[in-house]
């Protein structure tokens, strides 16, 4: 039904996905990861890459230069020097419409599915025409045994067009476009478990810093719970260098990655920087607290770009007083003779987006 054409439906979420590779569009990066089954429960990690985009070629989630995203997406794919071609992408949540809704469970798919366009119209502020539309039963509905819950998701049709086309402009085909919240989700499964301590039951904060944002989402019971995106991530971390030590933006970018920068970096610049991301930390979960029945979280985890900053994850700790670990979706996993391993512990919770995505080809649904 929804899996025929990519360019008639938006399909995500529910992709019995071929071989593929996971690809993230971020702000400032193009990352690639691929996956490979290790045994039986077992993956292992068999190649991945970050490539850095030109200047304002994604802006607020938008490809603004398709052509250019489109030269680095190719160049990425060559240096993975692999022979898969199918991808699995991601739209930025703020470009997804979703909604869960509930709908009786005995009709037939097809019953169903004009059920849904027919609640879409209620929620989506377009017109059905203008929008990719697709939904996934999630399972039972807890107050009846007749009725299931169902997420409904849409996209305007132009948001899935342009990073098709960057794949396309790369050689490659787009068979998954997920959201990108949905497969970080996905990475946060990798995660559980006895070397962090996260379990389903926990409440547990994942913190995404990125290049312009800090996303805190909580999750409890395999669910989300609550959201917080601030105007906040690595760029600014990057300004600050170029405005305290006189040099220019490019730069500062490079030095923040390979350092070289002047001893009075650490306490001048960086200190304060993480102060900032530990504040917005402690706000959002203020906000949580008092808008939700939740009163404590067991556990915080920190991804993205800005991750490992030095002294990031002890501050998150000491000040918030929870129990905090950066991200490595890949920890349980094997890795491959290509794969450094002390570099992809730094580069793995920036990675979490391409994880998930890379892990779509295992889907059993």
């Amino acid at each position: 039904m929804l899996k025929e054409k990519l360019a008639d439906q938006f399909e995500f979420l529910r992709a019995k996905a071929p071989p593929l590779i996971g690809v993230d569009i971020s702000s400032s990066f193009i990352k690639m990861v691929e996956i490979a089954e290790a045994g039986k429960g077992l993956y292992r990690v068999e190649r991945y890459v970050i490539e850095p985009l030109p200047k304002d070629t994604v802006s607020d989630g938008n490809i603004a230069n398709i052509e250019a995203a489109g030269e680095v997406m190719k160049r990425a794919h060559k240096q993975m020097a692999t022979r898969i071609k199918n991808i699995a992408m991601a739209l930025p949540s703020a470009a997804v419409i979703t909604k869960k809704v509930l709908l009786k469970g005995d009709q037939r798919e097809d019953d169903m599915e004009y059920q849904v366009q027919s609640e879409a119209n209620q929620y989506i502020p377009f017109s059905l025409d203008e929008v990719n539309l697709d939904f996934q039963i999630i399972g039972p509905s807890p107050g009846s045994e007749d009725e299931v819950e169902v997420l409904i998701a849409a996209s305007r049709k132009e948001k899935i067009e342009d990073r098709v086309a960057v794949a396309e402009a790369a050689g490659l085909k787009t068979i998954v476009m997920d959201v990108e919240s949905y497969a970080a989700l996905a990475a946060f499964d990798m995660i559980k478990g006895a070397a962090t301590g996260v379990e389903d039951k926990d409440v547990t904060a994942i913190v995404d810093i990125g290049a312009q944002t800090t996303r805190v989402t909580v999750m409890h019971e395999d669910q989300q719970v609550y959201q917080r995106e601030q105007q906040l991530g690595g760029y600014q971390l990057t300004q600050d260098i170029s405005r305290q030590f006189g040099m220019p933006v490019e730069e500062a970018e490079v030095a923040k990655k390979t350092g070289g920068l002047p001893e009075n970096y650490g306490p001048d610049v960086l200190q304060p920087f993480n102060e900032k991301i530990v504040l917005e930390i402690s706000r959002a979960l203020q906000f949580f607290f008092t808008s939700t029945q939740f009163s404590k979280v067991d556990h915080i985890v920190l991804c993205g770009g800005c991750a490992m900053l030095d002294g990031l994850e002890e501050m998150v700790a000491q000040r918030t007083q929870v129990h905090t670990v950066v991200a490595n979706p890949f920890a349980n996993m094997a890795l491959s003779s290509k794969i450094k391993p002390r570099q992809l512990t730094v580069d793995a919770p920036a990675l979490m987006i391409a994880c998930g995505l890379a892990m779509r080809r295992f889907d059993p649904s």
